[in-house]
């Protein structure tokens, strides 16, 4: 007969077991954080018009995602343009594993199309960077010191009514050391939209810290910024002269444009994690 010292050891060996695969899973990309709710940025870039509109389909496309498995968006800050596009903005999306279903997703992508903001509906070429980061609430998970942080007070943007418009409710935070800028103005008071802020904050830095490490080890300079233009794309979006999605990463094509526009990225995502394992 065992003793009840045999699986008490026993289920404390699987807890240190489980403890360092959750180590070794944060080194090497962040697999610690998978099962954790995300925060998607979307950052129009060159392209003018068309980038803004394209940061909306792109939003709009992973909104019909996030809605297929069954996970809620809570908008954090939004700046649109005159055209019903955005210039940037940032969703909290809520649901088991959304990070880990996101995080290849992360990247530069290119659209091709007639424009129709060009009277003569010549094709235009735009590109949007999309960035998703896990979401950690609590400051253990990543601190940040308070002398390293610039906190700004603004008056919100979105909605809310007049008494919410005319209180600078919507709170802009700068990481001084690495120049990280993160705005969040949804919630109704500043403490609130500070903490959602610093949130994200904490989830742009461990993205950062990611990246970094992976380049060390594989012997690369610091990463600098990603530009948001040509040659940098990890996909591109076709849907003039000939329609297809293309992943640069995995080879993948889908011809159905519509569908992915529509949120089907399954082909897609699975393949990145293929590639990544």
């Amino acid at each position: 007969m065992l003793s009840p010292d045999f699986w008490a050891d026993k289920t404390r060996a699987q807890e240190l077991v489980k403890e360092l695969q959750d180590l070794k899973s944060a080194a090497e990309g962040g697999g610690a954080y998978d099962r954790n709710n995300t925060i998607m940025s979307i950052v129009a870039g060159a392209g003018g018009d068309d980038a803004e509109d394209f940061a909306r389909m792109l939003f709009e496309m992973y909104q019909r995602f996030a809605e297929k498995r069954g996970y809620d968006l809570f908008l954090i800050h939004t700046h649109p343009n005159d055209h019903g596009g955005y210039r940037n903005l940032s969703v909290r999306i809520v649901g088991k594993g959304a990070y880990g279903a996101l995080k290849g997703e992360s990247g530069v992508h290119r659209l091709v199309r007639k424009s129709p903001f060009n009277a003569k509906g010549l094709r235009q070429t735009s590109f949007v960077l999309v960035e998703f980061v896990p979401e950690l609430p609590e400051a253990k998970d990543l601190p940040i010191p308070d002398d390293e942080i610039e906190v700004q007070f603004q008056r919100s943007s979105g909605p809310g009514g007049q008494n919410v418009n005319k209180r600078e409710t919507a709170v802009r935070i700068v990481h001084k050391p690495t120049g990280i800028a993160v705005h969040a103005e949804s919630e109704r008071s500043q403490n609130a939209n500070r903490e959602a802020a610093l949130t994200l904050l904490r989830g742009k830095l461990f993205k950062k810290k990611e990246e970094d490490l992976k380049r060390e080890e594989a012997g690369l300079a610091a990463n600098k910024s990603t530009s948001i233009e040509w040659g940098n794309q990890i996909r591109s979006y076709v849907l003039h002269p000939y329609q297809m999605v293309k992943d640069h990463r995995t080879g993948v094509e889908v011809r159905n444009t519509e569908a992915v526009l529509g949120g089907d990225l399954d082909a897609f995502i699975e393949a990145e994690k293929s590639l990544s394992n």
